[in-house]
């Protein structure tokens, strides 16, 4: 079973490495490499303690990018999630998600946020699971509501949030 810890600036590369490879068998390289362009640097820069990995002996298997608000001080976002196709239905996810919200409700935060696409249903599945309500949006596609533009034209979202 990976080990969880805090993510560090150096985890970079293996992360990005990681989001190129493991959407690897649903986007083509193109697609991979521009999912990975969420992920600068930066993140691990400054929200390097509020995002978590998990480490095996083959390195990082799993990860959650996420930082308290500056803005909303009773709130914290989930930016970005990565696992290894080969942990994924393992509990790999939930797992991170659970440390995420432990650290959030620690520092005084009672709600958490995060954004998917309508066209991920696992991830939309997800995120119900994990006890997210989708936020109304302007429209709805297959019964999910969705922010139409919402991170840029053509760029639809929905956005979750969870009461801690």
């Amino acid at each position: 079973m990976p080990q969880l810890r805090e993510a560090r600036t150096e985890d970079h590369a293996a992360m990005v490495g990681g989001v190129q490879r493991w959407w690897g068998d649903s986007r083509s390289p193109e697609e991979s490499r521009e999912l990975s362009l969420l992920l600068p640097r930066l993140f691990l820069q400054h929200f390097a303690r509020t995002s978590l990995v998990l480490e095996d002996e083959s390195g990082v298997r799993a990860f959650l990018v996420g930082f308290d608000s500056a803005d909303r001080p009773d709130e914290a976002y989930i930016h970005f999630v990565g696992v290894d196709p080969a942990l994924r239905g393992r509990g790999a996810a939930r797992r991170l998600y659970t440390a995420f919200f432990e650290r959030a409700a620690a520092a005084g935060r009672t709600t958490v946020r995060a954004v998917t696409s309508p066209q991920n249903r696992g991830s939309i599945a997800f995120h119900r699971a994990m006890g997210f309500e989708a936020e109304p949006g302007d429209r709805e596609i297959d019964g999910v509501p969705v922010h139409t533009d919402y991170d840029g034209p053509g760029q639809d979202r929905v956005a979750f949030r969870r009461a801690l």
